[in-house]
């Protein structure tokens, strides 16, 4: 009995000084996360998610202070302070990242997913996971994906009720060349712009419209300076969390521990958030008085047709990723 209790409290002891080394390993610092999106854009529900799983894994020690709106820069501009070290942290559409990994521009290939589910299952298994890790050679490690959902076309001209009511818009895309042609590709005239800027552009009527989630449109009140969102679902974006790898080679053992499953565990959090609030945006758009247009499957159909050159171009340039995507997406439909 008396060997038995020994040999417990000497495990309990052991255990203690490891749980004593780990938090030796945690030193005190702050991750500044940027986001150039508002209070209720849908990867915030991630951002506080992993914040409080940081600061309460770390007991306090490392902080995450959340920088929205943009008020880091643009993505281009905090994507270099990343790489700099001088940003910690960011999250940003996936596509964007392509300028760093040519493979990543498959995120941007519109009509690519068919829902969310097969989404899930391209980022979070070998394929995504791989996109990820070749982020490393250029300075930037990725953490995890979250959601920022399928795209569709805001407008204040008029509305959308059939492909060819696209031609001759002026709109605003993200900064990339696949969208740059989809947009040619439809007759419409591509103004690549920060996304800070998009409000006050279509206010003053530097630009007809812009593309986003229902979710991304409704967190900034696009109905104050837009009249008319066509739903049609032509892109569906995954965001990348990524952090500083000059400011991870920093890090112990037991911080990138902490920082990695808060990650993972942010994903359900945002994911949930994001989808679920997917109903509600919709209803808070028609409330404020923007007309909801659906094109019909036919014009679904051309829309997919238009778009095929456009892929087939860009298939080239981001190498096999695509053939990869594109089988593994055959094998989720069968």
């Amino acid at each position: 009995m008396k060997r038995l209790f020994l040999k417990t409290l000497l495990a309990s002891v052991a255990l203690a000084a490891v749980g004593a080394v780990s938090a030796q390993e945690i030193r005190e610092r702050t991750l500044k996360f940027g986001l150039n999106g508002p209070e209720g854009h849908p990867a915030v529900a991630g951002m506080n998610k992993f914040k409080a799983a940081v600061e309460s894994k770390s007991g306090g020690k490392i902080k995450v202070q959340l920088f929205l709106n943009g008020t880091l820069g643009s993505d281009q501009a905090t994507l270099s302070a990343i790489k700099g070290g001088t940003v910690e942290m960011a999250v940003m559409n996936s596509g964007i990242l392509a300028s760093e990994v040519k493979a990543l521009e498959v995120f941007d290939f519109p009509f690519l997913f068919n829902n969310e589910k097969e989404a899930d299952a391209i980022t979070d298994g070998p394929l995504g996971q791989k996109m990820h890790a070749a982020l490393a050679d250029k300075g930037i490690v990725g953490l995890s994906y979250w959601e920022l959902g399928f795209r569709n076309i805001t407008t204040g001209k008029r509305a959308i009720t059939k492909v060819d009511d696209i031609a001759g818009l002026k709109l605003r895309v993200i900064p990339n060349g696949i969208n740059v042609d989809w947009v040619k590709a439809l007759g419409a005239n591509p103004t690549p712009m920060p996304f800070p800027e998009v409000y006050a552009a279509m206010e003053q009527g530097a630009i007809d419209g812009q593309e986003n989630p229902i979710s991304v449109i409704a967190a900034n009140k696009f109905w104050e300076v837009q009249k008319n969102v066509a739903l049609t679902n032509h892109q569906y974006n995954p965001q990348s969390v990524i952090f500083s790898k000059k400011v991870w080679d920093t890090l112990g053992p037991a911080e990138r521990k902490i920082i990695d499953e808060s990650a993972d565990e942010a994903v359900k959090a945002q994911r949930e958030a994001a989808r679920a609030a997917l109903a509600n945006n919709l209803e808070l758009l028609k409330k404020n008085g923007m007309n909801v247009t659906t094109l019909p499957a036919a014009e679904v159909a051309k829309l997919r047709e238009k778009m095929k050159p456009v892929i087939d171009k860009h298939s080239a340039s981001a190498g096999p990723i695509v053939a990869e995507v594109q089988a593994e997406l055959a094998k989720l439909r069968k």
